[in-house]
C-alpha cells in the first residue's frame, strides 16, 4: 500500500470513530509500529489528526480556505450526483434560495421545474439560470468576493432577511454534531440567515465532508430538514441526524447500488 493510501485510510477510519491506536493502524495498513508512528506525524504535520498516546484522535477544528476553482474540482462527479438528485426535490413554482456553494451550482444544471422565484448570492448560480425560462433571479446586493465569486457583507445579510422562501439549497465545509461550519466567516454569517428565511433547509454534502468543524458556525443540527449526500454516512454521525429528525438522502440508496 502505497502512502498517501495508507494516511487516507488512517484519516477515513477517523471519520467515524473518535480515536485510532497504533495497532489498529498496523492491522488495518499492513505495516510495522515504526511505519505507523511515521505516518501518523505526517498526518499531525499536516494538521489532518492529533497525535495522543499510543495513537492520534481526530481533528476537532479544520482550517481549509480554498478558493472557488480550487473547490469546483473536489469531488466533481460526486458533486454532480448530489446536484442531480437534489433537483428532483423542486416543484413547480417553489421559491428558492441558492448558496454560492459549487454542490448547489451542480444543482442548477438539473433545475428542469418552472416558474421559480430564486434568491441567490452565487454569480455563477445567476449566470447559468439565465438560460431557462420562466425564472425570476434575485441576485443579493453587497460586496463581491473574487476568490468566491459570490456576494457577502452586511447588505447581503440585509437583503436576505426580506426574503421567505418554501426551500433553502445550501452546501457546507463540514458538519458534525455541532451543526454547520465554515472557513468563511461571511459566508457562515450570510447562510445562517437563508437558513432562517426558508420552510425547509436541504444541505448538499459530499462525503468529505462529514465529522468536520470549521471556525464559523452556520447553524445547528435543529435548523436542518434533510442532508443530501453521495455514499453512505459515517455510522456516528447516521445516528446523530436521525436523533435530530433530519431525512438522509443518499445517491447510492436511490440507484440501489
Amino acid at each position: 500500500m502505497l502512502q498517501d493510501e495508507r494516511l487516507e485510510a488512517i484519516v477515513q477510519y477517523l471519520q467515524v470513530n473518535e480515536r485510532i491506536d497504533i495497532e489498529t493502524i498496523c492491522e488495518l495498513n499492513h505495516v510495522s509500529k515504526d511505519t505507523a508512528r511515521r505516518d501518523l506525524i505526517l498526518l499531525e504535520e499536516a494538521k489532518r489528526v492529533i497525535r495522543i498516546r499510543g495513537g492520534a484522535k481526530r481533528t476537532q477544528l479544520h482550517n481549509e480556505v480554498y478558493n472557488f476553482d480550487e473547490r469546483a474540482e473536489m469531488a466533481f462527479a460526486a458533486k454532480n450526483e448530489i446536484g442531480k438528485l437534489a433537483a428532483s426535490l423542486i416543484r413547480e413554482g417553489d421559491h428558492l434560495i441558492l448558496d454560492a456553494s459549487t454542490t448547489v451550482l451542480a444543482l442548477t444544471k438539473y433545475l428542469s421545474s418552472q416558474n421559480h422565484n430564486i434568491v441567490t448570492n452565487s454569480m455563477d448560480v445567476a449566470n447559468e439560470l439565465l438560460g431557462k425560462e420562466n425564472f425570476r433571479i434575485n441576485l443579493l446586493g453587497g460586496t463581491v468576493s473574487k476568490n468566491h465569486r459570490a456576494i457577502y457583507g452586511s447588505r447581503a445579510i440585509k437583503d436576505i432577511q426580506d426574503y421567505k422562501v418554501n426551500k433553502c439549497f445550501i452546501g457546507t465545509c463540514g458538519i458534525s454534531e455541532a451543526g454547520l461550519s465554515t472557513s468563511i466567516e461571511e459566508e457562515g454569517l450570510l447562510n445562517r440567515e437563508m437558513v432562517r428565511s426558508s420552510d425547509t433547509v436541504i444541505v448538499l454534502v459530499d462525503s468529505t465532508k462529514f465529522n468536520k468543524t470549521f471556525f464559523q458556525k452556520v447553524c445547528g443540527l435543529e435548523d436542518i430538514d434533510i442532508v443530501i449526500t453521495e455514499k453512505e454516512v459515517p455510522e456516528n454521525m447516521l445516528e446523530i441526524l436521525e436523533k435530530h429528525n433530519i431525512q438522509v438522502i443518499s445517491v447510492i440508496n436511490e440507484l440501489g447500488v
